[in-house]
């Protein structure tokens, strides 16, 4: 099934590219580390929050999980996920790379720890511009990671990293920043259709 609600025309084979990559990504395992700095950061947290639980459905765990029975009922509650990490989640790791080494290695350090063939990395930069961003991309495509980038109209120079581009015909931040929601939404959405949904295979 496709979902396009919030993606622009333009972008629709990309988003199915993006959606492509990431399906076949936790299908063999991997996960996805996304980072993106101020309110990039924020979508990054918030993307991971819809796959690491129930988006718009509850994904029942089930008996799988223990099937010699349920250990506590509290369990029933669990919900499935898909394994996502936000980079912006240890205070002490990022101060400390910021303090130890350059403010700029703070998501390339953890790409560098937490990151390996078959995983994707997410970069959220509305210019396409930022340091960090690009340093982590490079290191991901060093590690034969996927890097997806999420950007504004131009791509910045996270395009010359990205092996799939989703730049939004915006170059205003807030603008760009308002089109990027209704755009990883709409994967999330998909997303959880195709592992919890009418289309799990």
């Amino acid at each position: 099934m496709k979902r396009f609600e919030g993606v622009p025309e333009a972008l629709k084979e990309v988003y199915d590219q993006a959606f492509s990559i990431l399906e076949e990504a936790f299908l063999s395992g991997g996960k996805l580390l996304i980072c993106g700095n101020g309110g990039s950061c924020a979508d990054a947290e918030h993307i991971e929050a819809e796959l690491m639980k129930g988006f718009r459905l509850k994904r029942p765990v089930g008996d799988e999980l223990f099937p010699e029975g349920m250990p506590d009922e509290s369990l029933r509650k669990l919900q499935g996920a898909l394994p996502a990490i936000a980079l912006s989640g240890s205070s002490p790791l990022t101060s400390a790379v910021i303090n130890d080494t350059d403010a700029d290695l703070v998501f390339a350090q953890q790409v560098l720890g937490l990151g390996k063939e078959g995983d994707v990395l997410l970069c959220i930069s509305t210019s396409g511009n930022a340091r960090d961003c690009c340093l982590a991309a490079m290191v991901a495509r060093q590690k034969k990671m996927t890097v997806i980038a999420l950007t504004g109209q131009t791509g910045g120079k996270l395009a010359a990293f990205a092996d799939c581009l989703l730049n939004v015909p915006e170059k205003e931040t807030y603008k760009v920043q308002e089109m990027h929601l209704p755009l990883y939404h709409a994967l999330c959405v998909r997303l959880e259709d195709r592992f919890f949904g009418g289309d799990h295979k």
